[in-house]
């Protein structure tokens, strides 16, 4: 005869909660990422949840302020933009691996202009945000250039930090009214100058 243990239902209905709260959470991130970009951080809660395919309790269960949710969206993209250089080094050559880095990095930076108002906004929950992103993003940059710097396809006197607020200047939005500013091309020329000729 099979004895039933109930701690074993018991833990598998736990596993299945936590992969249900999961679930929950990334779909709110995804709908609340893609709302900021498009309507601001001051989008109904609902708006978001009814995206997500939750109800707005769930939404406050797991970001009880409207800054808790901006925050976890920032730190969701700056987790993103620096797990994918390991990932591109795997799979391409230095040259290529930083090119497209770059090109995301510099996507990243136009998906921020949502939440633009919300992160200047002096709120202290933010204040941890610019450290958060220059551990994380930082280190990745830096991987890529000594990779491509190794490898004779990159400048040997160009440090991340310089190439992470140059990109940042250049996406920077221009004002209303003024002439149309292509900032993907004036990333491309930034990175045709940081490659070497071997490197293009």
């Amino acid at each position: 005869m099979t004895v039933h243990d109930p701690s074993t239902t018991r833990e598998g209905e736990g596993r299945r909660r936590r992969a249900d709260a999961q679930r929950n959470l990334d779909a709110l991130l995804d709908a609340a990422r893609s709302v900021f970009d498009t309507t601001g951080v001051d989008t109904p809660a609902k708006q978001i949840a009814d995206l997500a395919g939750v109800g707005v309790g769930t939404l406050y269960r797991h970001f009880p302020l409207r800054s808790d949710l901006v925050k976890a969206v920032v730190e969701s993209n700056i987790d993103a933009i620096a797990d994918l250089g390991p990932r591109l080094s795997a799979e391409r050559d230095p040259a290529d691996a930083l090119t497209e880095w770059l090109r995301q990095y510099a996507t990243f930076l136009g998906s921020k202009r949502g939440l633009a108002p919300a992160l200047h906004s002096g709120d202290p929950a933010y204040r941890e945000l610019p450290g958060y992103f220059l551990d994380r993003v930082g280190p990745a940059l830096d991987a890529l250039l000594e990779s491509a710097v190794a490898a004779g396809v990159a400048r040997s006197d160009v440090s991340a930090h310089d190439v992470l607020y140059a990109v940042a200047n250049l996406c920077m939005p221009v004002p209303d009214g003024q002439p149309a500013y292509r900032s993907r091309l004036m990333v491309t020329v930034l990175t045709d100058g940081l490659l070497t000729r071997a490197g293009r």
